[in-house]
């Protein structure tokens, strides 16, 4: 399940902007996603390699700018600490990519009291009525 590719092929894949968001730990602008404003049903997947990660019925208006959900689908992030900004936080990523996403914070809604805060760059909206796309190889 798991995919391993060179920072040179994700490059080669990507536009440079989702590149930047998935291999680099970049962040997008707050409020620049339209995925934030996104309310229909569907399912959110790994903007490089197809790997479904949410479900719309997980996702909230955090009211932080970027698309919030209250928990992943089981099995599809992975998390590790982030010290970049001094003060530790928890980055999540792709299981089976490693793509970075975003964020996992202890001030989110029940059921599960998280805040998993993800750059909208790094993701891939399908509606419900839509098929989703194969994995990526």
């Amino acid at each position: 399940m798991r995919i391993s590719r060179s920072h040179q092929e994700w490059r080669a894949l990507l536009p440079p902007e989702r590149y930047h968001i998935l291999f680099e730990e970049g962040t997008e602008p707050a409020g620049s996603s339209p995925l934030d404003r996104e309310k229909r049903a569907g399912t959110f997947l790994c903007a490089a390699c197809n790997l479904p990660l949410f479900e719309s019925k997980a996702k909230y208006d955090s009211g932080t700018g970027w698309p919030s959900f209250f928990q992943p689908i089981p099995g599809r992030v992975e998390t590790k600490r982030d010290f970049r900004l001094i003060l530790p936080r928890t980055e999540y990523h792709c299981a089976r990519c490693g793509g970075h996403q975003g964020h996992v914070f202890d001030d989110g809604p029940p059921p599960t009291g998280k805040r998993y805060c993800n750059n909208g760059l790094a993701l891939i909206f399908v509606p419900e009525a839509e098929p989703l796309p194969a994995l990526k190889e």
